[in-house]
């Protein structure tokens, strides 16, 4: 016989990994959106140059991809050590990553929008 409130407990983990999965995908898509903003629109608004803020808005799309990738390549590795019992941790090297990225691609916006007259 089971334990009370196991069964319940197993399908609220579940359900946990899965809303992260889809906060996973919202990041990918807000990184998708912002490529779109800094790639096309900003360069009409503020007429200026488009090849560089074209080439920062490609930069965010592979950002935008790379959230996809990474989380459901971590979605795969959650529920695999989930029905094992087990937990598997964010790799360090993965969040540092994607921290740097984002840094990096923060800081280019704000130099381009500065330096564009």
């Amino acid at each position: 016989m089971n334990e009370p409130g196991v069964e319940d407990a197993t399908r609220r983990t579940y359900l946990a990994q899965e809303r992260t999965l889809l906060a996973w995908w919202r990041s990918g898509m807000a990184a998708l959106a912002v490529a779109v903003g800094v790639g096309r629109l900003v360069p009409t608004l503020l007429d200026v140059s488009a090849p560089p803020f074209v080439t920062l808005g490609i930069c965010f799309g592979l950002l935008g991809i790379a959230f996809f990738v990474v989380g459901s390549n971590r979605n795969r590795q959650v529920i695999r050590h989930l029905s094992e019992g087990g937990f598997t941790p964010l790799n360090d090297r993965v969040v540092w990553w994607l921290t740097a990225a984002l840094v990096v691609l923060s800081v280019a916006t704000m130099v381009l929008l500065v330096a564009e007259p």
